[in-house]
């Protein structure tokens, strides 16, 4: 496969609005990212609540990012849809519904609540791969999942699956990189954003990121200084980055900190499906002072 996935991927939210899905919200975030210079789009992810998303939001969701890209003339910028499930049936059937509505390639978490086997993780992956030759980028996020993906097992999928092309690092280990990148021919982006600079420092291509729904110049342009060699003024833009990241993605589980703060910048309406709740007002009120600063 020839497509690579390096720099600054935004993990989008999907806004919701009386329960459905609020498809000019997404329009204009997606244009916002767009416009700031981000290197790829990943809707449906974790961020994007797919958990409790029907596979025909889904399919909504991507086409909506699709038209949006198409429109804006930008068919360079990639878009990683997210379609893993604890299913490998469905996540089949789900990644190629993913590339009928105009993905590139597909983000895959692990199987979660299962807590298979490495080599049923193995099985897993590999029968995606065959049945949908797309880029792939594995999703390995053990406090998710309940089981990480071993270095080795990532190395033997990679033996036989050439789509599988990159690796969301998001172990919270950061010399995992260094492990991975000495096992496999395969790129690895950070899946943690106070992590980054760090993980791109032991040979990681980017991260795929949360904080850039909200300040998608700003972590691009770490993202491309680092990869040009500018480690001081990546070391600069990551102390003002984590600054942000750390407070705002403390507050809460992810999307909740993320998707309010875009909320009160009038990006989208603060609403959730549950489980996933609101913030309190105390904790929102804190986030209204972080991101203040947040330009």
């Amino acid at each position: 496969m020839s497509m690579q996935f390096h720099g600054t991927y935004t993990a989008l939210i999907t806004p919701f609005r009386d329960g459905k899905l609020d498809l000019p919200a997404l329009e204009k975030l997606v244009a916002l990212q767009l416009e700031a210079g981000v290197d790829g789009l990943v809707p449906c992810g974790t961020t994007g609540e797919s958990p409790t998303l029907e596979f025909e939001e889904y399919e909504q969701v991507v086409r909506t990012v699709h038209r949006v890209r198409e429109s804006m003339k930008r068919r360079d910028i990639p878009i990683l849809a997210g379609s893993g499930t604890n299913c490998t049936k469905k996540t089949i059937e789900l990644s190629k519904r993913m590339r009928d509505c105009g993905a590139d390639g597909l983000l895959i978490v692990a199987p979660y609540y299962n807590r298979p086997s490495q080599e049923g993780i193995r099985q897993h992956y590999v029968a995606i791969a065959k049945a949908v030759p797309l880029p792939i980028m594995l999703y390995n996020i053990p406090g998710r999942c309940g089981v990480e993906v071993s270095v080795c097992t990532i190395a033997r999928i990679r033996e036989q699956c050439e789509n599988l092309v990159a690796v969301k690092h998001a172990t919270g280990k950061v010399d995992g990189v260094t492990e991975m990148l000495a096992a496999c021919r395969v790129d690895v982006l950070s899946g943690d954003d106070p992590l980054t600079l760090a993980m791109m420092s032991m040979g990681a291509v980017g991260v795929v990121s949360v904080l850039s729904n909200l300040a998608p110049a700003a972590v691009g342009g770490m993202t491309r200084s680092a990869l040009a060699g500018d480690w001081e003024s990546a070391r600069v833009a990551h102390e003002q980055i984590n600054q942000w990241g750390r407070a705002l993605l403390s507050l809460d589980v992810n999307p909740v900190p993320i998707k309010t703060a875009l909320a009160l910048r009038g990006v989208c309406h603060e609403e959730f499906r549950l489980p996933i709740a609101p913030l309190n007002a105390d904790k929102k009120a804190e986030l209204a002072k972080i991101i203040a600063a947040v330009s």
